[in-house]
């Protein structure tokens, strides 16, 4: 049964009801839902299979980038402290576990639900599929080295590996870079999706990456009076924005409106804050 699970292979559909296909291939049935598509008694059909929530074996014609030995970003959809985490590779009914054993020893460092993970899909002795993160070799063969150039550039990237020497990530622009403890305010955590700058580029080509702002990016009082202020309102957001009147905002925070609508473009400019609906609503933590 083992090279059936997470794999794609065609069957023949041998039954059906208002709702699905049955679909049949060594002995085994596998439920293929109406709703991707029409087939007729006797088609063959090929598809990904895989066993849902209820342990009910079952088939989408709507296959996974990630599989046995392909590898994919998957988003962390639930955190299971007796489990591990839980990723989406596509599947209508079912996430994918990420043993507990592959992520780090301290909780604090596992991902967030929304972080991502490079990870592929493996099957253990009772056939339950699991999702395996990537190791260093695959993150090396994907990368581009990077040049000179990209020295004081803003990057994002993802996290892929957890040191105590300092942080793997690797960019959106396929480049390898390295964050060390001195040039963050707090250890990311795998998984977790970074906006930072170029600091150094290596002779083989690694970025060296500091998640501090510029000297004139530092975010000043007035800025910090509004963050303390968004940390502790409810939901984190204020009915107060760049179009509130001068009056109001002197009143609250005792500022200009000059100051508080450069207090505010300079958080939008961070990615701390956005404004929507009549609405300032905190996005990112101060460090």
């Amino acid at each position: 049964m083992s090279e059936l699970v997470a794999t794609v292979f065609s069957g023949m559909i041998i039954d059906e009801n208002e709702r699905a296909y049955y679909v049949q291939k060594n002995g085994v049935t596998f439920r293929l839902p109406k709703s991707e598509g029409e087939h007729k008694l006797g088609e063959l059909v090929e598809g990904f299979g895989y066993q849902n929530q209820n342990q009910d074996y079952c088939m989408t014609t709507t296959v996974p980038l990630i599989g046995k030995g392909r590898f994919s970003w998957a988003e962390v959809k639930e955190v299971r402290r007796d489990l591990g985490v839980f990723v989406d590779i596509g599947l209508p009914d079912k996430d994918i576990a990420v043993s507990l054993d592959e992520l780090p020893l301290m909780r604090e460092l596992w991902p967030k639900k929304g972080d991502r993970l490079m990870v592929e899909l493996r099957t253990d002795e009772k056939n339950r599929i699991w999702a395996g993160i990537a190791d260093e070799k695959l993150f090396q063969a994907m990368a581009q080295k990077a040049t000179i150039e990209e020295k004081n550039k803003n990057i994002t990237g993802t996290i892929y590996r957890i040191k105590l020497a300092g942080s793997f990530l690797i960019t959106d622009d396929q480049h390898l870079a390295f964050i060390h403890p001195s040039e963050r305010f707090q250890e990311p955590r795998l998984g977790e999706i970074v906006h930072g700058r170029v600091i150094g580029v290596r002779p083989d080509g690694i970025l060296n990456v500091s998640l501090k702002p510029r000297a004139h990016e530092s975010i000043s009082d007035d800025a910090l009076m509004l963050i303390a202020y968004l940390e502790r309102a409810s939901e984190h957001k204020m009915p107060y924005t760049d179009k509130s009147s001068p009056e109001d905002i002197k009143q609250l925070f005792g500022i200009s409106k000059g100051q508080f609508k450069r207090a505010l473009g300079h958080l939008m400019k961070l990615r701390m804050i956005e404004q929507k609906d009549g609405y300032t609503t905190l996005i990112k933590k101060s460090n």
